[in-house]
C-alpha cells in the first residue's frame, strides 16, 4: 500500500495560536481555566486540555465569578463579552483573526444599512458568533434552495458573507445563485473562507484523484473535516472522518493500492502520526508526502498573554 500524505495538512494558524493561548494561560494562572465552548472542534486536544485543568462550558453561569476565561478560536457574539464582563471573569480572546475579520465585516455592512446573508451552517459556533454582532440584519442560508425562498426588503442594500470553514465549491454555488436572483449584491472586500480550508481542499481534490480511499484525521463536529471528507467522495473515493487509528475499519483498505491520508485544521500532528503507524503495521505501508502548497501564516498571541510568552 502507498500512502499518499497531503501538506498542507492538520493545525492552521488560527487553531496553533488558540492551543499556544490555553497553554499558556494554565501555566501562568494554573487550572482551572474556563474556555467557552471547546477550544477547537477535536476530541483529542478538548481531552488533552481536560487532563491539564482546562474547563469547558456551554454557558458562562457555569464560570466562577473573577475566573480566567478564554474565548475559542470559533470566536463569541458581543452579548457573551457583556456577560464575561459583568461576571468580573478575566477574558482572553483566543479567536481566529480570520474569524474577527468576518465579524468586522458584518458590523460595517450593518451600520451601513445592508441585510447580511451569512453563508454557513446553523448551530456552528464561528456562525452564532458572527449573527451576534447584529442580529436584526443578518439571515443564514445554508443551500442555494434557502436563497430560492429569500425575501429581502431592499434589494439594493443586500451584501454576503461566509463562514470561514466552507466548502469552497458549496460557497460559490451559492454565492452565484445569490447574484443570479440579486444582481446588486455586494460581497467582502476579500473572500471569507480562510487559506487553510481552501489549501486543505485543494490538496484532497488534487490527490483523491490519485487514491482509492481517503482517511480524513478530525472530529465529527469539525466543519472543514466534514468537508474534506465530503470532497473526497465527490471526487469519487472512499471517504472516511475518524478521530484517530483506532477508527480505522480493516476492510475499508481490504484489495487498496493507495490511500490518501490528511487531517483537518484542528486535528493535531500526534493523530495523524498514530494513523500513519497503523498503517505501517498493518498494510506494509510506505509513506510519500505530497506537498501541493506551503502555507507560512502565524497569528500573534491575543494581547493579554504576549507579555507572558
Amino acid at each position: 500500500m502507498k500512502v499518499l500524505l497531503a501538506s498542507p495538512r492538520g493545525f492552521c494558524a488560527g487553531v496553533n495560536m488558540a492551543i499556544d493561548s490555553l497553554d499558556l494561560a494554565l501555566e501562568a494562572f494554573g487550572p482551572p481555566v474556563y474556555v467557552y465552548h471547546e477550544i477547537v472542534h477535536n476530541k483529542y486536544v478538548v481531552d488533552t486540555f481536560r487532563e491539564k485543568g482546562a474547563v469547558f462550558v456551554e454557558n458562562l453561569s457555569d464560570v466562577p465569578e473573577g475566573s480566567n476565561l478564554l474565548f475559542s478560536a470559533h470566536g463569541v457574539s458581543p452579548e457573551i463579552r457583556k456577560i464575561a464582563a459583568s461576571r468580573k471573569l478575566h477574558a482572553i480572546d483566543a479567536t481566529c483573526p480570520l474569524v474577527t475579520k468576518v465579524h468586522l465585516e458584518a458590523l460595517k455592512f450593518a451600520k451601513d444599512g445592508y441585510t447580511i446573508v451569512l453563508i454557513g451552517h446553523e448551530g456552528h459556533d464561528e456562525v452564532i458568533g458572527t449573527m451576534g454582532e447584529a442580529p436584526e440584519a443578518i439571515v443564514l442560508v445554508e443551500t442555494e434552495e434557502d436563497v430560492d425562498k429569500l425575501n429581502v426588503a431592499d434589494e439594493a442594500k443586500l451584501a454576503y458573507l461566509t463562514q470561514t470553514t466552507l466548502s469552497v465549491d458549496d460557497a460559490t454555488r451559492i454565492i452565484s445563485r445569490l447574484k443570479q436572483r440579486f444582481p446588486q449584491i455586494v460581497g467582502p472586500p476579500k473572500e471569507d473562507i480562510c487559506y487553510a480550508t481552501q489549501n486543505r481542499q485543494e490538496a484532497v481534490r488534487i490527490l483523491a484523484e490519485e487514491s482509492q480511499v481517503a482517511l480524513v484525521l478530525g472530529s465529527q463536529n469539525s466543519s472543514n473535516s466534514q468537508r474534506l471528507k465530503e470532497l473526497a467522495i465527490e471526487t469519487g473515493v472512499a471517504g472516511y472522518l475518524i478521530d484517530g487509528a483506532s477508527d480505522i475499519q480493516d476492510e475499508w483498505l481490504a484489495n487498496v493500492d493507495t490511500v490518501l491520508v490528511t487531517a483537518g485544521a484542528s486535528a493535531p500532528e500526534v493523530v495523524i502520526e498514530e494513523c500513519l503507524d497503523y498503517l505501517r503495521d498493518h498494510f506494509g505501508a510506505t509513506i510519500e508526502v505530497r506537498e501541493i502548497r506551503k502555507e507560512e501564516v502565524h497569528f500573534p498571541l491575543p494581547r493579554e498573554l504576549r507579555q507572558l510568552s
